[in-house]
């Protein structure tokens, strides 16, 4: 993967930072975006300066197409090229949190978790198709599968888990699309130390017994930890040049473990 360029969006801490740590430390050019969280920008670009690869770093409000244009311009005009998209921007919001629907919450969460997506990938295309092995990596929860029920439906709302099944449809029209010189897979995230998980005010909220529901829910037994979907982005990026229109579920055996299985019977016979 050495000196290729990989754009990896809401990299300023948390998944996106490990995603972009890990590229640039095998030697991939990275474009970072941000546009909140300003405290964490100062750590992040100490992060990224400790390695010895080339890296851009462009705050940008991925809810505004103009942006997001704007955004692919200056990684061209760097870098030259994008052989690598790493689909990781959204905005989910709690009940526990946001309560009941305001008419603005919803419009952030399609916005953020859907619309911006598509547009990102939409001024990406020509670029990863000139780059003749280009590979975009959606990022994606199992609230599209979960919906607002179980133990999970105190952290997932309606409109953030519609907007993540709509995910999955974009990664199934993409690999069409983008074949056969850009490979498109989705990576389907259950609950993550830093999304929906114990480093988010929304954890914080839940009580102990609500938060050891959602462990218990999980086959393995834990929260899954940022190296977890380090390890699954280069999988996908370098080691499954066949696999294309793919959804990866990374959730721990969280959709399974409601299911209450007992040991096979003796029999009869």
């Amino acid at each position: 993967m050495k000196g290729k360029v990989a754009l990896v969006l809401g990299a300023v801490k948390g998944i996106g930072r490990g995603v972009g740590l890990a590229l640039a430390k095998e030697g991939v050019r990275v474009a970072l975006t941000y546009y909140d969280w300003e405290e964490h920008v100062k750590d992040m670009e100490a992060a990224f300066a400790a390695i010895d690869t080339e890296h851009l770093i462009v705050k940008t409000d991925l809810t505004e197409p103009a942006q997001i244009r704007s955004l692919i311009d200056e990684v061209i005009q760097k870098f030259g090229r994008i052989d690598i998209l790493i689909n990781n921007i959204e905005r989910g919001g709690w009940p526990v949190v946001h309560g009941a629907y305001t008419p603005d919450q919803w419009a952030l969460e399609v916005a953020a978790t859907l619309k911006a997506k598509w547009w990102v990938y939409h001024y990406s295309l020509p670029h990863l198709k000139a780059s003749g092995d280009g590979v975009v990596v959606n990022i994606s929860s199992i609230a599209g599968i979960v919906g607002r029920a179980g133990p999970a439906g105190r952290i997932f709302n309606d409109a953030y888990s519609a907007a993540n099944r709509g995910i999955s449809a974009f990664t199934e029209t993409w690999a069409r699309e983008a074949a056969p010189t850009v490979r498109v897979n989705e990576i389907m995230l259950g609950i993550f130390e830093t999304r929906h998980g114990p480093n988010t005010r929304g954890w914080g909220l839940l009580t102990e017994t609500q938060r050891q529901e959602v462990i218990d829910h999980t086959l393995l037994k834990r929260i899954g930890a940022i190296d977890d979907i380090v390890k699954v982005v280069i999988f996908v990026i370098r080691d499954a040049p066949f696999m294309t229109g793919s959804v990866l579920r990374i959730d721990g055996g969280y959709l399974l473990g409601g299911e209450f299985m007992e040991p096979t019977p003796e029999g009869v016979l």
